[in-house]
């Protein structure tokens, strides 16, 4: 379980490592073979949508020799507050059971007049886990984060500790 999350805090904190100075994020897919060799790949196409959904297709089929991959791409979170900027995040473990995790991390764009933000990620699924520990899941998330060193300080810097409702009024 933790290593699912650790995995998906590394590549949510390369995106918003890519998002901070105002880029649009081209989705990319990160990935764990068996042997333990880590890769990801940008999925750059015209549109932006069609890269998320060839990463999201790359995802439910999974590759031979993959332990485990995150595909992160660039969305809308809809909230009672509105629409808001985020980064979704899902991960998928394929062996020994195959399960998931979807997390979003709202961030608030750095064209923004307050400029760059990130805000407490939320998650919003799961798929094959019993009865998730939410609290370790969000501290090997934040591992996983720490464990990107160069992104981890963007986001640490950016850093707004509270949910994105509580921020926008609600």
């Amino acid at each position: 379980m933790d290593e699912i999350a650790g995995m998906a805090g590394f590549f949510a904190a390369h995106g918003v490592w890519s998002v901070s100075d105002g880029a649009t994020l081209i989705p990319l897919l990160g990935y764990e073979q068996v042997d333990g060799e880590r890769g990801m790949d940008r999925l750059v196409f015209d549109d932006i949508a069609d890269g998320a959904r060839a990463g999201q297709e790359a995802l439910e089929a999974g590759r031979d020799g993959r332990l485990r991959a995150v595909l992160v791409a660039d969305a809308y979170l809809h909230l009672d507050a509105g629409r808001v900027d985020a980064l979704m995040v899902d991960a998928v473990e394929y062996l020994p059971v195959r399960r998931s995790l979807r997390i979003a991390v709202p961030y608030r764009p750095r064209s923004a007049p307050e400029g760059f933000a990130v805000y407490r990620p939320r998650f919003v699924g799961d798929t094959g886990f019993d009865e998730p520990d939410y609290a370790a899941l969000a501290d090997a998330f934040f591992a996983g984060v720490d464990s990107h060193e160069q992104a981890a300080v963007v986001w640490n810097a950016h850093l707004i500790d509270e949910s994105v409702e509580t921020v926008h009024g609600r």
